[in-house]
């Protein structure tokens, strides 16, 4: 579990710092509860893989657990783990929308007896907060990055993430971000980090084949070195930031590798036209691959020469740099991407403790000296820095430890004496 920020070091409302439930209690009795997750749709974003994981949580410990949301290509993984799948599009921006989603989410509340509303997206969390106040029941929010406020109509928009009775942020950098800009009282935050299936992201695991797929799937040759970039094909996530930097090392001699976008922008942004446009007029079409969305990602890590992030927005904790790790594969990430609680590198750590390089957000030039200072390498060095960032995320993104803190944050809520004093209601 996260500490505190720095300069919070004794924050009364972080779950680390609570109580713990002593081993003999008797966990049997306390009575199976029903959270209605809203996010806004079931894609592969940070939030859909939340809700996923909150599920997870919910069944394994006995309890239920609903999702509303736009169907998607997790909706399979949500049923399998025993969730109840609810299609509702609470994506829509459209105000009307919304309301109509706040009177299906209160009907659905009230028909399944919910005593938790957990929103992970802002469009279904104006819908949510509006049911869980008419239901009387608690509402809790999700943060996985931190939004931007480019104006006034923005801050007010994503301002609802911000008022729930419990707001969940994954990383410190988030908490501090969220009490910084909206005034959030420190009992009402608490910190609860992603998870890792170790089991599927373990390099023992994925055979050679597999790798030896992935590799043909995208044209690359055995001795050509693969950069691999995941997410959404969106700005913040800095692939233009990547682009240059392949200029830079191809203008350096350097032509052995291949970078490969896996990623999908579901159709809603002009960036990958502009992102194309930017790979044509730099001269680096030979090694850029924009790849279709791949469902074996341990393999396509296990692939990969180097995973790279180079978000020019705050991301919290990022699955993908998590799984990498987990991996073993070397990251470098930008000072935005990735914190020292995510990514050890120097000068946080000794150079014999780094797991991955770090370079100011935006600045190609660093990132293209970060990839050259990676493949200058030994390959026993890479090695070694890969292993350091499994032997990290194995010991502070295990399952349990997320799922304890959610179970816990929830279990606070709906025990009957605190219903009244935390909501406030």
């Amino acid at each position: 579990m996260s500490s505190a920020p720095a300069s919070h070091p004794a924050e009364p409302g972080r779950i680390a710092e609570r109580t713990p439930t002593p081993a003999n209690s008797n966990t049997a009795a306390v009575r199976p509860i029903t959270v209605l997750i809203v996010v806004p749709t079931l894609g592969a974003g940070a939030a859909e893989h939340g809700a996923v994981e909150l599920v997870r949580c919910l069944k394994a410990a006995g309890h239920h657990a609903i999702v509303a949301a736009r169907a998607g290509r997790l909706v399979g993984a949500i049923t399998a783990l025993g969730g109840e799948f609810v299609a509702l599009n609470v994506a829509s921006k459209n105000p009307l929308v919304m309301l109509r989603n706040a009177a299906a989410l209160v009907g659905l509340a009230r028909r399944r007896h919910c005593d938790v509303i957990h929103a992970l997206g802002r469009a279904g969390a104006w819908s949510a907060s509006l049911a869980a106040r008419r239901c009387k029941v608690p509402f809790v929010t999700g943060w996985y990055k931190g939004f931007r406020e480019q104006n006034w109509f923005k801050r007010v928009y994503n301002g609802v993430m911000a008022r729930g009775d419990r707001v969940v942020a994954t990383s410190d950098d988030i908490a501090q971000l969220v009490h910084d800009r909206y005034g959030t009282p420190w009992e009402r935050l608490a910190v609860v980090p992603l998870s890792v299936d170790f089991s599927m992201f373990d390099p023992a695991a994925v055979a050679r084949q597999r790798v030896a797929a992935m590799r043909n799937a995208w044209g690359v040759e055995p001795e050509t070195r693969v950069i691999l970039v995941t997410g959404r094909i969106v700005r913040r996530k800095g692939h233009h930031v990547v682009v240059k930097a392949l200029r830079r090392l191809k203008d350096m001699g350097v032509t052995d590798f291949l970078c490969v976008f896996v990623g999908e922008d579901n159709g809603r942004t002009n960036y990958t036209g502009e992102l194309w446009d930017e790979v044509q007029a730099s001269g680096v079409m030979d090694h850029v691959r924009m790849a279709a969305p791949v469902h074996d990602m341990p393999a396509a890590y296990a692939a990969a020469s180097v995973v790279v992030s180079a978000a020019v927005q705050l991301e919290g904790v990022q699955r993908a740099i998590l799984e990498a790790q987990a991996m073993a594969r070397p990251v470098i990430v930008s000072d935005l991407a990735a914190g020292s609680d995510v990514v050890l590198t120097a000068p946080a750590v000794p150079e014999n403790r780094v797991s991955g390089l770090k370079f100011p957000a935006g600045d190609d030039a660093a990132l293209a000296a970060s990839l050259m200072r990676l493949f200058s390498m030994p390959d026993s060095a890479s090695a070694a820095m890969g292993r350091r960032g499994r032997a990290w995320v194995l010991d502070h993104f295990e399952p349990g430890i997320a799922a304890k803190d959610m179970l816990a944050l929830y279990r606070d809520l709906t025990i009957p004496p605190a219903r009244g004093a935390g909501t406030g209601r």
